[in-house]
């Protein structure tokens, strides 16, 4: 970093800073306002980003801190989902509000199939189809299990991403899940259902995969997924919230150092 330069500004011109906010407005309810969105987007950059040094130096996740930030400030707005089916082009009267009002709130909402399911009871939540194909309530990027699946194989295929990462946060979550379960079929749903559930999906293909934030070792990188994907589903079947996705990356990207030091190969002769 050239002296005299602020921390971080090279993140506004090579393209981190617009990639951050894209991936954190995918993590938002269709509904929010704009000028939350923009709260959010400067706390990801600013706190997440700029204020370790810029790219490649954060330790966590920037648009999840942004989202974690907005989730703390915000709780009830964060949790507040446009009911689907009300058209591509629909504009809820929360998103042009005044900065600091909250606006006209939609008549029509719904709850994801998490909320339904912990709150509710609602076992009707555990149908997948609306999963599948992005006919249920969610975060903007988040909805539809078959775009971001398809996305994972493009990526995967261009090298984008190391797989292990996205294979490994699955398949933890699918093996914790699963266990539950076998164990109590009434209590616990299938691990189909939570793995396509939620932010899983997404946080798995473009949160997960962070370069900066996860294991560099091929080692590190099972640990890392393995553990988001236990966390998952341990916050969400027994922690006080439906979603749990954030925290899990967040907490795992927080060992990720030491990780590293222990994955490292040895040296020959050491």
């Amino acid at each position: 970093m050239a002296r005299g330069r602020p921390a971080g500004l090279g993140s506004l011109r090579d393209g981190s800073a617009a990639l951050t906010g894209l991936l954190l407005a995918y993590t938002l309810p269709p509904g929010i306002a704009l000028w939350i969105a923009f709260l959010g987007g400067a706390v990801a950059v600013g706190l997440g980003k700029a204020i370790w040094g810029g790219l490649g130096q954060n330790i966590f996740n920037p648009a999840l801190v942004g989202r974690a930030f907005l989730q703390a400030a915000f709780p009830t707005v964060m949790t507040t989902w446009t009911a689907p089916g009300q058209g591509f082009f629909h504009l809820s009267g929360t998103t042009f509000a005044a900065p600091l009002m909250h606006g006209k709130v939609d008549a029509v909402t719904a709850a994801t199939a998490l909320g339904r399911l912990k709150f509710q009871h609602d076992l009707t939540a555990l149908d997948l189809s609306p999963l599948f194909w992005g006919n249920t309530g969610g975060s903007l990027g988040e909805t539809s299990a078959i775009v971001l699946l398809a996305a994972a194989v493009f990526l995967i295929a261009r090298r984008t991403f190391d797989w292990r990462l996205f294979v490994s946060t699955l398949a933890g979550a699918a093996a914790v899940s699963g266990a539950l379960f076998v164990v109590n079929a009434d209590k616990f749903p299938n691990p189909l259902f939570m793995i396509v559930s939620g932010g899983l999906m997404f946080g798995a293909v473009f949160m997960v995969t962070d370069p900066v934030t996860t294991p560099i070792t091929p080692k590190g990188a099972w640990i890392y997924g393995l553990g988001v994907g236990l966390l998952v589903v341990i916050i969400r079947l027994f922690g006080g919230l439906p979603e749990s996705v954030m925290y899990s990356i967040l907490l795992m990207n927080a060992v990720t150092p030491h990780i590293n030091r222990k994955t490292q190969p040895r040296r020959f002769g050491g």
